[in-house]
């Protein structure tokens, strides 16, 4: 099939990038509610990979913060994903931080975004997920949890929890967001007290849902980039204690090395694409030194080729998500990451 993504995307680079996000996104549903969408896209084979007790259709999802909302699901499982990651969703609905709050760096193959958690609430997300053709036919869709930016960070557990508590029924898994670089003090959580804190508050109210709905559903834990040794290790330790069930390596970075003298490349926010393929694939080989086997990682960050997948999964991940990479690439980059990864 004719790749016409790159034509696409000359316009799209015209626009301001939260209005491409959102002209793309509403003509991609417009697409798939007339049928169209499924006969444009090529299709990946067939490559199941079973994790937590799911099993992927092919192990290259969609990363947090394209669709914060929900809203676009059925056009998103439509592009060949083995799953979706919806939000990151907060306890209350808030609007996030002011615009300008993304900016592009084509010449780095790169974003910054500051979006701080912009979403219309958990629960109307929850809604969102049961109304998808996609979820009501088996489809795979984690939920990203955070808290909200007027919640204290002393109390960010207890809007953890109530999250966890919206979405549990719907989810396939439970991603716990505390790597995001948007919300104020949000990272603090990484550190030992507050990250044992969270997580044995998270264990509690795991325990007593899987008792009430009868299942076990599985929780995510996802990192930022820009962590030392000894944290990494410090996390990979709670995370056996606490019993969570697989890591997303990594959230974007606060770095900018590499991009400092772009237009744009000093603006405030998380750095994703193609300049945190490396630190992010650090971080994944660290993890996979301290789990062993013990916690399935999936590798996230500076994914653009297929290439740079197969890279995550040797350095010993699991499955892989993509953002940015589309962004760039198109959808044609979903079968070109699951085809270098079949058989690996």
């Amino acid at each position: 099939m004719i790749d016409s993504y790159p034509l696409l995307r000359s316009w799209l680079f015209s626009l301001d990038p939260e209005q491409a996000h959102n002209l793309t996104m509403s003509n991609l549903d417009r697409a798939e509610r007339w049928g169209l969408l499924r006969h444009l896209i090529d299709q990946p084979a067939l490559d199941p990979r079973t994790l937590c007790g799911i099993t992927f259709p092919n192990p290259v999802g969609l990363a947090a913060g394209l669709d914060k909302d929900g809203r676009h699901i059925d056009a998103l499982g439509t592009l060949g994903f083995g799953f979706l990651e919806i939000g990151t969703v907060t306890p209350k609905p808030q609007p996030g931080n002011p615009k300008p709050r993304m900016f592009r760096l084509p010449q780095a193959q790169a974003l910054i975004n500051r979006m701080g958690f912009n979403n219309d609430g958990v629960d109307t997300c929850v809604k969102r997920v049961r109304n998808s053709a996609y979820w009501q036919n088996g489809g795979i869709v984690g939920l990203n949890i955070g808290k909200n930016a007027s919640t204290p960070i002393e109390d960010a557990a207890s809007d953890y929890v109530t999250a966890m508590e919206a979405v549990y029924e719907v989810a396939s898994y439970i991603t716990v967001n505390i790597s995001s670089p948007n919300t104020q003090n949000l990272r603090a959580l990484q550190g030992e007290d507050m990250l044992r804190s969270l997580l044995q508050s998270l264990h509690i109210a795991r325990e007593a849902l899987s008792d009430r709905f009868g299942v076990r559903k599985p929780l995510f834990l996802k990192i930022a980039p820009d962590l030392e040794q000894n944290d990494i290790k410090l996390i990979a330790d709670l995370l056996v204690e606490f019993k969570i069930d697989a890591i997303i390596a990594t959230n974007t970075t606060i770095a900018r090395d590499a991009v400092q003298e772009l237009e744009f490349g000093k603006e405030a926010g998380g750095l994703s694409g193609a300049p945190v393929r490396q630190v992010s694939t650090e971080v994944v080989r660290s993890l996979k030194e301290y789990l062993g086997d013990a916690i399935p990682i999936v590798g996230v960050g500076g994914i653009m080729t297929g290439k740079d997948a197969k890279e995550k999964l040797a350095a010993g991940a699991s499955l892989v998500q993509i953002y940015s990479g589309l962004i760039y690439r198109g959808p044609k980059l979903i079968s070109e990451c699951a085809a270098a990864l079949k058989g690996h």
